[in-house]
């Protein structure tokens, strides 16, 4: 068992696409975002008079709700356009919208469902707008369910073993119980989830990187960021970051449990910097 998990995850990341990143993100956990943590993200974006901004919020079912907010976030630290596209299946290929996501300086990806979000843009001209804007030097931002949907391995927040109704937390360390999905790729090598202090979502990020031991396990804090270029990371924002790396001797038990002898963890908080592979 032990040998299959890890020669899975193996062969899967050697699948991940690969491309020279010039742009940033900017991984918020959710929850409060101060006026402070707003003004690191256009800092990091390098917003001039002229630039826009892009916001899709295709993971909540209130669109409208969520642009008010994030016009009034932003309003407060810049004077940047903000447009909305509200992307469903019978427009992905909308030309118009499309090309101002490519050119935006800017894409914000708001919080709802991030496989509600993915279910539109997966593999369509969306997906690979954003992804040539970041490979063009812009910088995308995302909170909460926007987070999450950063990565290749995208942690839905669904169990798939026993009661599978949703919680925050997982009641138990099962193999096999955490529902990943392909997220927007626009980071392969570290897997991320969110509001993670504030939800306890240990166990879930433990299920992880059991699943997939040779990558990095992100829980970022609400009100908390993680800025990455290439494959540096800078800690932002009033809260705290939990990495869980490097599990030792990984195995499962013949009824399903995980274990492994050691991990490493890590904290970080605001100001802090860190590596990934």
């Amino acid at each position: 068992m032990k040998n299959k998990l890890i020669n899975v995850s193996t062969a899967l990341l050697l699948c991940l696409p690969v491309f020279c990143q010039k742009g940033n993100l900017f991984i918020i956990g959710g929850g409060h975002k101060t006026k402070e943590l707003m003004q690191q993200l256009v800092a990091t974006a390098q917003l001039n008079a002229g630039d826009y901004i892009v916001f899709l919020p295709m993971a909540t079912t209130e669109p409208d709700t969520s642009y008010y907010y994030i016009k009034e976030s932003f309003a407060e630290v810049c004077n940047n356009k903000i447009v909305n596209f509200n992307f469903t299946k019978d427009d992905i290929n909308k030309t118009s919208w499309i090309d101002s996501v490519q050119h935006a300086k800017l894409i914000y990806l708001g919080g709802g469902d991030q496989s509600r979000f993915m279910d539109i843009v997966l593999h369509t001209p969306i997906q690979q707008a954003i992804m040539d804007a970041y490979k063009g030097g812009s910088t995308v931002a995302g909170t909460s369910a926007g987070a999450a949907m950063m990565a290749h391995y995208m942690i839905t927040g669904n169990q798939l073993l026993g009661d599978t109704t949703y919680e925050s937390t997982f009641p138990k360390l099962w193999n096999g119980n955490l529902e990943i999905k392909e997220g927007l790729s626009l980071l392969d090598s570290a897997i991320i989830d969110q509001h993670f202090i504030a939800r306890s979502r240990y166990n879930r990020l433990l299920t992880a990187i059991a699943k997939y031991p040779s990558l990095p396990c992100i829980g970022i804090d609400e009100g908390t960021a993680i800025v990455v270029h290439g494959n540096s990371i800078k800690v932002a924002g009033t809260s705290q970051v939990i990495v869980f790396s490097h599990p030792q001797n990984l195995r499962v038990t013949k009824d399903g449990y995980i274990k492994f002898d050691d991990v490493k963890m890590s904290v970080y908080t605001k100001g802090d910097v860190f590596k990934l592979k």
